[in-house]
């Protein structure tokens, strides 16, 4: 078995494969704009939660594409569960969706037309970590937030 088979069983094991986890598109896929945008009581929201996950892999992809990259020191991380909250409407959830799925589509390509060379590859401005480390890492970041997204839907529900 090879890093990309590996590394695509993992990402589709986040987002639309049963494994050993409900995927992320079967928990969002009944969700409306309102509940996605509750807050619990630590201001938490389903739809910040998203929008974390699809920064951080498309973020990720880009710089995979490039290779060669310089980290940015001026994203703040805060900054990434950000909900616009004159946004909050069926539309722009259904758009914040799609975005999440192109971008795991995105990766599995990305992954299936890699060469396993460049998985093995490590990159300089990383700690030189190998390219299959970081994209493990990724799903790793990826499965701890469906997590937290599974939590706060059986908190909404709970609350009615």
């Amino acid at each position: 078995m090879s890093y990309r088979s590996i590394l695509i069983d993992q990402l589709n094991a986040c987002y639309n494969d049963k494994s050993w986890f409900i995927p992320l598109h079967e928990i969002l896929k009944d969700l409306n704009a309102t509940q996605a945008a509750w807050e619990n009581e630590s201001k938490q929201s389903i739809w910040s939660i998203v929008n974390h996950l699809i920064f951080w892999n498309e973020k990720w992809l880009e710089r995979y594409n490039v290779e060669q990259f310089e980290l940015e020191s001026s994203i703040n991380n805060d900054d990434t569960f950000y909900v616009n909250p004159h946004t909050i409407n069926d539309f722009e959830w259904k758009k914040t969706l799609q975005r999440l799925e192109t971008v795991f589509e995105s990766w599995n390509r990305a992954l299936e037309e890699s060469e396993d060379l460049k998985l093995i590859k490590e990159i300089p401005s990383y700690c030189n970590a190998p390219w299959w480390g970081v994209v493990s890492n990724l799903c790793i970041h990826n499965a701890y937030h469906i997590g937290q997204i599974m939590l706060l839907k059986k908190q909404l529900i709970s609350v009615g």
